[in-house]
């Protein structure tokens, strides 16, 4: 668990550990870790993989990112991709719309999208380009 922000925590958020792909420990966006604890943590926090220990949470890093936007109650994953310019929001793939359909995430993203970012919707394999109009439209 990273701290960043004071009074932010991940508490019981555990979507991290069922969201992202983890490919050292052959884990798919979907399931939970195995090593995902049932009342949140990580039992193998120590000697996590690599991709765990580079994740960084934006709702714990950024401080105009309310409890509303808390990864746990949206059901999205706000986060800066790894050597890239990209921002991500990281949907499970049984419900790959939740980036559109939380109204404070999709403002979010558009506003991250006025500001000349490049804006990615991701979920499983599907992914969005969000634009700053707020049209958004499949990746090929």
């Amino acid at each position: 668990m990273r701290i960043g922000i004071p009074g932010k925590t991940c508490g019981d958020c555990t979507m991290c550990c069922q969201i992202l792909d983890i490919p050292e420990l052959n884990k798919p966006p979907g399931p939970f870790c195995p090593h995902c604890s049932a009342k949140g943590g990580c039992a193998i926090y120590a000697t996590r993989p690599k991709v765990c220990r580079d994740y960084e949470c934006d709702w714990l890093r950024e401080r105009d990112l309310g409890p509303m936007l808390k990864p746990s109650r949206t059901g999205v994953i706000l986060m800066e991709e790894a050597d890239t310019e990209r921002f991500l929001a990281v949907c499970h793939p049984d419900r790959p719309m939740d980036w559109l359909k939380n109204k404070q995430v999709f403002e979010h993203l558009k506003l991250l999208a006025r500001q000349g970012r490049e804006v990615i919707a991701k979920s499983g394999s599907k992914a969005w380009r969000i634009f700053e109009s707020g049209r958004w439209a499949p990746t090929e």
